[in-house]
């Protein structure tokens, strides 16, 4: 990763994203909502669920390159390389942050 000084759960939802779904899963709160690529998941069974679907489908990186604030959301742009159409890309990951955890995720082009 870069040398970005990203909040704690945000890097470790970035650590998480290439260990398993029950890992990535840890790193939100009970009631978390993600929404991705025109898609909403509730809840942590949801997310298990999303990222088991995005990793049997694709293989990438993901390089946060910045990070901004304001109105209780951070959001981290990143370089996104694999095998999936259109890439590489720079998606932008918009997180409102919850006790320590993620209570919100919508990642965006």
């Amino acid at each position: 990763m870069t040398t970005l000084s990203l909040p704690d759960p945000i890097t470790a939802y970035f650590a998480a994203d290439q260990q398993t779904p029950e890992v990535l899963a840890r790193c939100f709160t009970t009631h978390a909502v993600v929404k991705d690529e025109g898609h909403t998941y509730c809840g942590l069974d949801a997310i298990k669920a999303w990222k088991a679907a995005a990793s049997a489908k694709y293989t990438y990186t993901n390089e946060p390159t910045a990070l901004e604030q304001g109105e209780g959301c951070h959001t981290v742009t990143s370089r996104v390389v694999g095998n999936f159409p259109g890439s590489p890309v720079d998606l932008r990951y918009h997180f409102r942050l919850e006790r320590g955890l993620i209570s919100a995720l919508e990642i965006s082009v």
